[in-house]
């Protein structure tokens, strides 16, 4: 049994939850009021600030004048702080999300003195498999962490071991973060109360003393804890008995001076076990939104660092921090996830339109330096991704006279196909007002513009107006003040009635095929031309009759009853891809829960398919599906109600010509509450696993979880940007939840779970609340547009066969089109292009700029390989010089490398390198 026991202070804190953040922080300052005041009238006192720096900053935005104790404390080393920026839910976001929360927290801990090197990450919901080799390649060696550890360790440590073989020695908090407050209920009682845990825990702890986490959500540890530990720790000297020796020390402190290093158990992989804590898998799939919106600030923020990196002057990097920092801070366990209250969740939501927006405006500011190099009448695409591609881009254009081709014109003069999309009406307005209102009229016109188009040419003629509006004027110079003049004459000359119109020139929406090169630009022009003169393209056009659509690569036509048969290019068939199935959910925002007496909704009352785009470079139809779903549970929640409420489920079926798979969206508004939607892909035979991709990694899992807690253990897993089981292979537009249903049979992927309440205290697959029963109507998603988008790849030779990490990127990723602001007619710009990255299941996570005093500015790139076997890669660009850095940019090893530098990484290795 142990003889000894540390003791660490702490606190967990959610910065916001069931109440909003503004309201946690108030209780969050007073708290640290009392962790400061304790710790400098006791010398003994040590804290641990729960490995987030973002409790140190919200604290000093309202105490600045705070900022030198707590660097002293720092100093001290009785205050441990960082490492991260924010305690995050590892699944939701992306693994470069996770770099760079760990990056900032690391500065933000060394501008006070330094971070504790330390993996906390007490209160997750389960872990990624790849979280040892990012805590590894910051130097930090240990972790600490509760839930999601299977039931093989029966210690209080394990190593834990990510897929490229990285390792980190962790403590396992088998009894959770707050342990040692048990022994803290009685103070006169402690010393026995800590004999009793210890000989209760003692095969866990072998030699080493016990670990009793001192603290929890929400509160600052008594100021007398030091007197009570140093009282128990006498007890037994006072009256003659062996006492326990009892120490105060940070989580650092006892895991560098308490513990062995020895430690036998291994771990690989994921941390997803449901056997020592619940891991709460609900909160994937409930408030579908925030996921979206994750998703679109991520891709957003990653889009303007490339952009600014490669085509900008500008270093916009203070806005690019301003916009991951609020990603970051939104990444947070209990934010993302969506298990807060209405109000707090709106804030989560507000805060990553901001940060989407901040980087929209870095992205777009960066393109305006080649935008202005390109004729009005062009566009410029520029390639976010490091390899070639040919992309489909949709620009509004002059619609060409009747009988007329358009084609898109390249630099060169080579010319390729366009498909027209759809053509907008030539009168925007005609109207009769009386002569002494033509004033109103003029009104409307700000310098030039008029109706979001520019004026090209005006006629005036006794008791009629006639505008023409152009998106690029060729009519000469506008003069709105000759204009007052003439009018004003006019309508002396000519009183009584005058019929105003605005015509527009013809517009239609044109799809151009564009080939960009590696992260480079491309420009084009869509102009009349003639069909014989365009090249043909290197790939089979789209085509479509009533039901079915194809492109030589996949084809896909609409069973009978509306769901959908794929074939793919090596001949493997999917059939009945799409089928629906909604069943009730008398779960919380944690977990899902059916009813007892569920009703499952899977047949159509009716379809309807309706051919939208018949090709040649996108065909696309409508399937249009009408469910009866019922409206909510009954009162006692455990039936669905009788009533029900017709719901019309559009499903968007497209193939574009080139592309290896079928594109699907999904849109209903959802009338119904407590209920889970799921899309449904049979698989041509059974399975037993099936592999997602997300934050670095391809997971594999089988068809169940391990159980053994109070959470029954759910086989539904998270996939970010793909999911695989057999021969069908999902492409993922944001973080979702899946499961393989039906003995292997089926995969299903969840489309929306609609709850009303953070926790219910009565859960027919939980033991206990996960938090308080508090609504949260906004949770139902009642009267939302609810839309998913996602992509089928047919393949029997799986995910890496089917190349889906680089077909999870296209997929992702579209291009961005901008048009030119030089003068409209003259020379389309060459091609150029940027950082070029070849390698097979080759990641890149990154290209940003970076600076340093020493070296100057360089483009930093993230790269990892998506395999289990080892890797080539070729880097090419504008670059002399290679430098292999660690995940907190500190130098490795340089090299020289003119233009070229060839990487060999292992399996799963995450390389970062500076190029200069």
């Amino acid at each position: 049994m142990p003889d000894s026991a540390v003791f660490v202070p702490h606190f967990h804190w959610d910065r916001e939850w069931y109440e909003p953040f503004q309201v946690f922080r108030h209780r969050l300052v007073a708290a640290l009021d009392t962790v400061l005041e304790t710790a400098e009238s006791n010398p003994d006192f040590r804290f641990t600030v729960d490995g987030q720096m973002a409790a140190i900053e919200d604290y000093l935005e309202m105490r600045p004048e705070h900022r030198d104790r707590v660097v002293a404390l720092v100093g001290e080393g009785r205050l441990a702080i960082g490492p991260w920026l924010i305690l995050l839910d590892e699944f939701l976001c992306s693994g470069e999300t996770i770099v760079r929360n760990l990056q900032m927290g690391w500065a933000a801990a060394e501008r006070l003195g330094g971070a504790m090197p330390v993996g906390y990450l007490p209160d997750m919901f389960g872990h990624i498999a790849q979280m040892p080799q990012i805590l590894a390649r910051v130097g930090i060696e240990h972790a600490a962490l509760w839930r999601g550890v299977p039931g093989s360790v029966d210690g209080h440590a394990f190593r834990w071991r990510a897929p490229d073989g990285s390792e980190v020695r962790t403590e396992f908090l088998f009894d959770g973060y707050d342990n040692g407050l048990d022994l803290l209920l009685v103070p006169e009682r402690i010393g026995g109360a800590l004999g009793e845990y210890a000989e209760m825990t003692a095969e866990r702890w072998g030699g080493d003393p016990v670990l009793a986490m001192a603290g929890t959500d929400h509160s600052a540890p008594d100021p007398r804890l030091a007197a009570w530990l140093r009282r128990a720790s006498g007890e037994g000297r006072a009256t003659g008995e062996e006492g326990s020796a009892i120490a105060i020390a940070t989580l650092d402190e006892y895991l560098r001076k308490h513990v062995r290093d020895e430690v036998s158990a291994v771990v690989t992989g994921e941390l997803r076990s449901h056997v020592r804590g619940n891991i709460l898998p609900g909160v994937l799939s409930v408030r579908l939104g925030l996921k979206q919106r994750m998703a679109v600030a991520e891709r957003t923020v990653d889009h303007a660092e490339r952009m600014n990196a490669l085509w900008s002057r500008r270093d916009d990097s203070p806005f690019l921090s301003l916009a991951w920092h609020k990603i970051i801070e939104s990444t947070a366990h209990d934010s993302v996830v969506g298990s807060g209250t209405d109000e707090t969740c709106d804030q989560v939501a507000a805060r990553l339109a901001e940060a989407a927006q901040t980087a929209r405006a870095v992205r777009d500011a960066a393109l305006a330096g080649p935008a202005a190099l390109m004729p009005s009448d062009g566009h410029l695409v520029a390639n976010p991704l490091p390899f070639d591609r040919t992309t489909l881009v949709e620009v509004d254009v002059v619609a060409p006279p009747g009988g007329t081709t358009l084609v898109a014109t390249a630099p060169d003069g080579s010319t390729a196909p366009v498909q027209l999309i759809s053509e907008a009406p030539t009168v925007l307005s005609d109207e009769r007002v009386d002569a002494s209102q033509l004033d109103r009229v003029l009104r409307r016109i700000h310098r030039r513009e008029l109706f979001g188009r520019l004026i090209d040419d005006y006629e005036l003629v006794p008791g009629s107006l006639v505008f023409h509006l152009a998106e690029v004027p060729d009519g000469g110079p506008f003069d709105l003040m000759v204009l007052r003049r003439e009018i004003a004459a006019a309508a002396v000359a000519r009183p009584g009635e005058w019929r105003v119109v605005t015509l527009q020139e013809a517009r239609a929406t044109a799809l151009v095929p564009v080939r960009v090169p590696a992260s480079g630009l491309a420009a084009f022009r869509v102009e009349p031309g003639r069909a014989d003169t365009v090249a043909p393209v290197p790939y089979a056009l789209a085509t479509a009759t009533d039901r079915t659509l194809s492109n030589g690569l996949v084809t896909v036509s609409v069973a009978a009853d509306g769901t959908l048969d794929m074939t793919g290019p090596d001949g493997t068939v999917l059939r009945g891809v799409g089928r629906l199935v909604d069943g009730g959910d008398r779960g919380d925002s944690y977990n899902y829960a059916p009813p007892a007496l569920d009703v499952l909704v899977s047949e159509p009352t009716e379809i309807s398919v309706e051919l939208l785009e018949t090709g040649p470079l996108r065909s696309r139809l409508r399937v249009t599906r009408v469910y009866e779903w019922p409206a909510a549970l009954c009162a006692d929640r455990d039936v669905r109600g009788d009533r029900t409420v017709p719901t019309p489920v559009d499903t968007l079926v497209e193939v574009r010509a080139g592309e290896p798979f079928v594109r699907v969206s999904t849109s209903f508004l959802n009338q119904s509450a407590d209920h889970r939607l799921r899309f449904h892909v049979p698989l041509p035979e059974p399975v037993a696993t099936s592999a997602s991709a997300g934050q670095f990694a391809v997971t594999e899992r089988g068809l169940t979880a391990e159980g053994g807690w109070g959470e029954y253990p759910l086989p539904t897993f998270p996939a970010s940007t793909f999911v695989s089981a057999g021969a069908a292979t999902v492409l993922l537009d944001h973080t979702g939840e899946y499961e393989l249903v039906g003995d292997g049979r089926e995969l299903a992927v969840t489309l929306l779970r609609a709850i009303g309440s953070i926790s219910v205290n009565i859960h027919p697959l939980r033991d206990e609340p996960a938090a308080s029963e508090i609504p949260v109507p906004g949770a139902q998603d009642l009267g939302i547009r609810v839309e998913n988008r996602f992509a089928v790849v047919p393949s029997a030779r799986g995910w890496q066969g089917a190349g889906a990490v680089a077909l999870a990127e296209e997929f992702r990723n579209d291009v961005l089109v901008t048009r030119g602001t030089a003068t409209a007619g003259c020379q389309l710009p060459p091609d150029t292009a940027g950082l070029r990255v070849d390698g097979k299941d080759v990641l890149v996570s990154a290209v940003r700029r970076v600076t340093d005093d020493e070296h100057g500015s360089g483009i930093e790139v993230r790269l990892t390989a998506m395999r289990d076997t080892a890797s080539t890669v070729q880097v090419t660009g504008a670059f002399t010089e290679a430098t292999t850095v660690d995940l907190l940019g500190r130098p490795i090893s340089r090299t020289q490398a003119p233009g070229r530098l060839e990487l060999a990484l292992g399996p799963w290795e995450i390389r970062t390198v500076v190029l200069r």
